[in-house]
């Protein structure tokens, strides 16, 4: 083991798309099978390299102590992990392709082979590709690219600190394999991949690397004995070797809890806390003598949202561990991969607000700032947190104060059913689409000219009502039973709703990474939210007036532009909910009044939100199920309320989802092989369900047979006539040539389903 410098001053990670997408770019050029200087695989891998050098250096530049590594991913840095020890299912090895394609499989599908299930980073909007680990699987050390990217900056002269997830939050985020034994855990392999590891550190010390970062994330939940035990063993293991770096075990989102002092307890020289979103961790520290020789990372600067840090507030928590500790040093709570690169790229934000935000590189900045200060008493002061644009609106206050208990009730559910089926009459099996399609070239040049004056208001209106139009044919001749108008209007489903309520601002480049290369750009929620004019009811009602079969008009529900926006942080995200809730409820009831019998207000987010540990989550869900009732609850009976979940571990939530007393509740079901069934039906679900038949995160096309077979599963746990057919989610990433032949196997399907066939 080399010597190990001091950490000092670091942050745990940084994004990885590049600050203009590039890494998007180039991905999406690789998949489409481009030839030439601009696609292939040589394009894709000098544009990873680029990046890689571009943040190497920068971050050696930015005065930090000690620069993270291997923070690059293709894709997703679970699936990373995955491959570089050879967890790869047999499905794809059998496809024959290179180790790019194969990984890529993996991710996206090929041909008839469904991609891994994808589900969210813990309480992020970022979403990893679940490893499938059984009996059979045999962890080997079959990649270089840890150690590939450290020789890699190392030539830059730049001396990075390799971060890799850790080998027990891997085993604890995978799943067991469908042909794995009921007895048998992912866990179970624990021992052997322990061994890789300690092969990984050997030839990371071999290569010059004086500190690792290993992540442990899932040891900011709830865990058991048995798993607190597994941690304790396996750091002990790995730290009994001689033939190692210095050891970072990293967590975050939340506090520690048991599994600090098992950490303590072993040989590992450092480990990181996360002392924003659980401060009181500087309480327990002081009463865990296993730290006292040890480094303590105190990660103070806040690695998830916008806001820029109160720096002497921030020094003073880490002054407040002296004493405790052996060496301190200061980070990000988080990888900064959660918020966009920086701000000086934002040219339109207004002045005062600006003055209160912070993006990666501004992070960056703040962590070095503080590290100098914690070395040096006598460094420039630090300066504090600014106040920027109240945004404080009386009028939304005395909303607030005026509800009351019947503001969230509607009739019960049989009342409604029997008023809705009679006001739509639609078949056992209706068919739909959870809201957008495509987002073609021309619809994105279209709101790119409205931006930029090259069309006028009136152009572009056209130009959506002709879009509007022509998915309203399509989806009449494929057979759908209830139509949407697509969406063409929309950028983003929160970003769209944030452009039109009060209280919030939009960015021109603030790019977060969602999966591959899926990127968003949160908008930033700094003060009291209200909607000023109504906001989709235009374009639903022009949709209806073209055709006789019901149109869905879908709106964001409040948990999810919370959940997907950097919300303000001077009061309870309860109360900022119900803010958006009542705007949303005027819409809700705008769109009833204009002839809309349908209307979907998606939470996609509400797993997201759920905190980790369990204690906290009953709060959580008490005013997340509020804010949806708020938001739904001002229509009549006939009016038809629809929600969609995607991509989460439903079974913690799933009596909240009950709770939110939608009519019909749309949910990803396609990659899990309608696992959400079982947890529906085992509390009694009796409204209204539509388990994804079609996974649309995959470029692949299912062929009816395969969505038969996944509908006449859920015909065995769900009643047809409480049974919507569906795709996972939204079709805006996908293209029309997937998406025509995929929803007329949709529809094929449910009629085969709905003659007994």
């Amino acid at each position: 083991m080399h010597d190990k410098p001091a950490i000092g001053s670091t942050v745990l990670g940084y994004p990885r798309i590049g600050p203009h997408r590039e890494l998007k770019r180039a991905l999406e050029a690789y998949w489409s099978g481009r030839a030439g200087p601009d696609a292939g695989p040589d394009a894709l891998a000098d544009t990873a390299r680029e990046l890689r050098a571009a943040t190497s250096i920068g971050l050696a530049e930015s005065g930090l102590d000690s620069v993270p590594g291997n923070t690059f991913s293709y894709y997703d840095h679970v699936l990373d992990t995955a491959t570089l020890f050879d967890a790869v299912p047999r499905r794809y090895r059998e496809l024959g392709l290179s180790t790019v394609d194969t990984y890529f499989a993996m991710a996206r599908g090929r041909d008839q082979v469904a991609p891994l299930e994808l589900t969210k980073w813990f309480d992020t909007n970022y979403h990893y590709l679940v490893p499938e680990i059984g009996p059979d699987t045999v962890p080997r050390l079959v990649g270089d690219k840890p150690v590939a990217e450290f020789a890699e900056a190392l030539r830059l002269g730049v001396l990075t600190r390799p971060v890799l997830l850790g080998p027990v939050s891997f085993l604890l985020l995978a799943k067991r394999s469908a042909d794995a034994p009921e007895d048998f855990a992912p866990l179970d392999l624990l021992d052997r991949l322990v061994d890789c590891y300690a092969e990984l550190l050997a030839r990371l010390d071999a290569a010059g690397a004086a500190w690792v970062q290993l992540d442990e994330p899932a040891f900011c939940a709830d865990r058991s004995d048995v798993e607190l035990r597994a941690l304790g063993d396996a750091y002990a293991r790995l730290t009994a070797r001689r033939d190692r770096p210095a050891i970072l075990v990293a967590g975050y989102f939340g506090p520690w809890g048991d599994a600090l002092p098992v950490l303590a307890d072993t040989g590992i020289e450092a480990v990181s806390v996360d002392l924003v979103s659980a401060p009181e961790t500087v309480d327990q520290i002081a009463g865990i003598a296993g730290l006292r020789d040890k480094t303590v990372v105190a990660g103070v600067v806040d690695g998830r949202n916008v806001w820029r840090t109160d720096l002497p507030v921030a020094l003073s928590r880490c002054v407040s561990l002296l004493g405790s500790v052996g060496e301190l040093a200061v980070s990000t709570s988080c990888s900064l991969l959660h918020v966009p690169y920086d701000l000086n790229l934002e040219t339109r934000l207004d002045d005062r607000l600006r003055e209160r935000l912070a993006f990666a590189r501004q992070k960056v900045a703040e962590v070095a700032q503080l590290g100098r200060a914690l070395r040096d008493p006598d460094a420039a002061p630090l300066s504090a947190a600014v106040a920027g644009p109240s945004g404080r609106d009386d009028r939304v206050h005395a909303r607030i104060a005026a509800l009351r208990p019947e503001h969230l009730r509607r009739a019960p559910y049989l009342a409604r059913t029997q008023a809705q089926q009679a006001r739509l009459d639609l078949p056992p099996l209706a068919t739909t689409t959870i809201g957008s399609f495509p987002q073609t070239a021309e619809i994105r040049r279209a709101r790119a000219d409205l931006r930029a004056g090259r069309v006028d208001d009136d152009r572009y209106t056209e130009l959506m009502r002709a879009e509007i139009e022509r998915v309203i044919r399509l989806q009449e001749r494929i057979g759908l039973d209830v139509l949407v108008h697509g969406e063409p209007e929309r950028n983003d489903m929160v970003q769209y709703f944030a452009e039109h309520l009060d209280g919030f601002a939009a960015t021109e480049h603030g790019w977060v990474q969602s999966y591959g290369s899926r990127c968003v750009r949160p908008p930033v929620l700094y003060g009291d939210v209200s909607r000023p004019a109504p906001i989709t009811v235009e374009w639903s009602g022009y949709a209806q007036s073209l055709t006789d079969k019901p149109v869905k008009a879908m709106l964001t529900g409040p948990v999810t532009i919370l959940a997907w926006s950097f919300v303000r942080d001077d009061q309870p995200l309860a109360d900022t909910a119900r803010q958006v809730a009542l705007a949303l409820r005027d819409e809700v009831r705008d769109l009833e009044a204009a002839g809309i019998r349908i209307v979907q207000v998606d939470e996609p987010a509400l797993r997201e939100l759920l905190p980790l540990r369990t204690a906290d989550r009953s709060a959580y869900l008490d005013w997340a199920v509020s804010a949806f009732r708020l938001a739904t609850s001002g229509v009549a009976v006939s009016t038809q309320i629809h929600t969609h979940l995607c991509y989460s571990e439903f079974g913690d939530v799933i009596d909240a989802i009950n709770a939110l007393d939608a009519d019909v509740t749309t949910i990803e079901a396609a990659r899990s092989r309608m696992e959400v069934l079982d947890d529906l039906r085992a509390i009694g679900f009796d409204r209204g369900v539509g388990p994804g038949v079609y996974d649309i995160h995959s470029p692949r096309v299912p062929d009816a047979a395969e969505v038969t077979e996944l509908l006449s599963a859920a015909v065995r746990a769900v009643p047809r006539e409480r049974l919507w057919v569906n795709p996972d989610c939204g079709l805006k990433t996908r293209g029309y040539a997937e998406v025509e032949p995929a929803l007329r196997n949709l529809v094929a399907a449910a009629r085969l389903v709905r003659e007994g066939k």
